[in-house]
């Protein structure tokens, strides 16, 4: 009971400073992307030209890389989890309106264009099978999700700044090879999904490292009991039409470690990041437990190296039905 009153005291003092956090990182309305400034505008005399463009580049897409691409739609797409998953964390209080939630709102806000920019992007390109998309995105939203934080926020503001550190390499890697192929436009609408996400993966790292300076023994406990759990992705319950919760996700990560869009590796190099942008290293003033989650942190990459070194990435390409055949 202890903890949790000092992790709610210690959200309403940062609660305090979420008007700069939203001004520092994200954009106002007005000024920001809209999806509609990617996408061929249905009233313009050259709609079907770039319609065609668009239609071509999208079918020379490689199997995997355009599976990526979808499933990466799909995991936007089911933003309504996310949004209701942090504002019932402790400290954030939807019913009064404090400012912890104003900040989920606005965050959610500009995550919501993200999956409408893709989805639309899908729908007009022609080699997807939207309705099998359509429940894959139903099913998962209906299915919710377990990222292990329960409602404490220090866990779960390790989960975001892990999770939207790993969407931005996501998208950013798939802009990086459309626009090798020649396909800029796609590539254009990866790089401005990716550059939002940095954007709140540095908002949530320094949420964190605020707590470790006013909780630095409770917040090192929370980072390492996240990371001996792993870090799973938002769509890990992720499923086609017939088959079970979760059922589906093994051969999308499959795909994605084979198209170079995210790996093992990856992982690996968003915990160092962690560790070096958190500076656990050198942070003190720690209980005897939490100096023992430290130097577990510190030792954890060159551990998950070992194992990551000895992994092969399956070759067969499971064939998924949201790819018209």
């Amino acid at each position: 009971m202890y903890n949790q009153l000092v992790k709610l005291e210690v959200m309403k003092t940062l609660g305090k400073e979420v008007g700069s956090f939203i001004e520092k990182y994200l954009t106002p309305v007005e000024k920001i992307w809209q999806p509609s400034d990617f996408l061929p505008d249905t009233t313009a005399d050259d709609f079907h030209t770039e319609l065609q463009e668009l239609q071509h580049f999208a079918h020379d897409m490689p199997y995997d890389l355009f599976v990526t691409l979808i499933g990466d739609c799909i995991t936007e797409e089911a933003l309504p989890s996310y949004e209701s998953w942090i504002m019932g964390i402790e400290g954030v209080d939807q019913v009064n309106g404090n400012d912890w939630s104003k900040w989920v709102r606005s965050w959610t806000a500009e995550e919501n264009r993200h999956g409408d920019l893709l989805n639309k992007y899908l729908y007009l390109c022609g080699r997807v099978n939207m309705r099998e998309v359509e429940i894959t995105t139903q099913y998962l939203i209906q299915d919710g999700f377990d990222i292990g934080t329960s409602m404490d926020p220090y866990r779960n503001f390790v989960y975001t700044s892990f999770q939207e550190t790993a969407t931005n390499v996501s998208h950013r890697r798939v802009g990086s090879l459309a626009k090798q192929s020649g396909n800029k436009k796609l590539a254009k609408m990866c790089a401005v999904i990716a550059a939002d996400e940095a954007r709140h993966a540095k908002a949530y790292k320094h949420f964190v490292a605020r707590i470790f300076e006013l909780d630095p023994s409770e917040m090192m406990l929370a980072f390492e009991d996240m990371m001996r759990k792993k870090i799973v992705m938002p769509a890990h319950m992720m499923r086609e039409s017939g088959q079970k919760a979760g059922e589906l996700w093994g051969h999308f990560s499959d795909a994605a470690q084979r198209c170079m869009v995210y790996t093992a590796q990856d992982y690996i190099d968003i915990l160092k990041d962690l560790l070096e942008g958190w500076k656990i290293e050198h942070i003190s003033n720690l209980n005897e437990s939490a100096q023992k989650a430290q130097e577990y942190l510190m030792k954890l990459p060159a551990r998950l190296q070992r194992i990551t070194d000895r992994i092969a990435t399956p070759d067969h390409e499971y064939q998924f039905k949201w790819v018209k055949s």
